[in-house]
């Protein structure tokens, strides 16, 4: 019993030890939103568009924004930073990242036993998988400037 309970407690501690939070973003009022706790400023809203893998990682090298050329697709970790457990059907707040499809979003992190797949954020449930999101496969993409990548 105190085992279960000891695993709980470990897994809720981490689970909100990673989630974002609440008035750590600032809308930035030029399409962006900066997030204090991780220095990251991201893409306020994607284009709706779904791109392999590949494609979203030219689309934002290839973005400006906010007078910024330095935009990348975001890892597996900063992506999740911005789900919100609290939010369902987007897990995101949605005040500062409107229009966010409850759907996938590519992390830039393949999969370390499988270079032909990614990780991605699954919106809709806040969920981090790869399961058969292959590179190929299309999914949203939401890009972030700053920080390590």
């Amino acid at each position: 019993m105190k085992t279960n309970i000891f695993i709980s407690l470990a897994l809720t501690l981490t689970l909100f030890n990673d989630m974002a939070i609440a008035g750590s973003f600032t809308d930035n009022g030029n399409g962006t939103v900066s997030d204090s706790n991780t220095g990251l400023m991201w893409q306020k809203e994607d284009d709706d568009t779904t791109r392999t893998w590949e494609s979203a990682i030219t689309y934002c090298e290839g973005l400006s924004l906010g007078s910024y050329s330095d935009w990348r697709l975001p890892n597996i970790k900063e992506l999740e930073s911005i789900t919100d457990d609290t939010k369902y059907y987007p897990e995101i707040d949605t005040t500062y990242f409107p229009n966010t499809n409850s759907s996938f979003y590519w992390s830039s992190t393949t999969l370390a036993i499988n270079s032909s797949d990614a990780w991605y954020v699954d919106f809709g449930n806040g969920y981090v998988d790869y399961v058969i999101v292959n590179k190929s496969s299309l999914s949203y993409v939401r890009c972030v400037r700053g920080g390590t990548p």
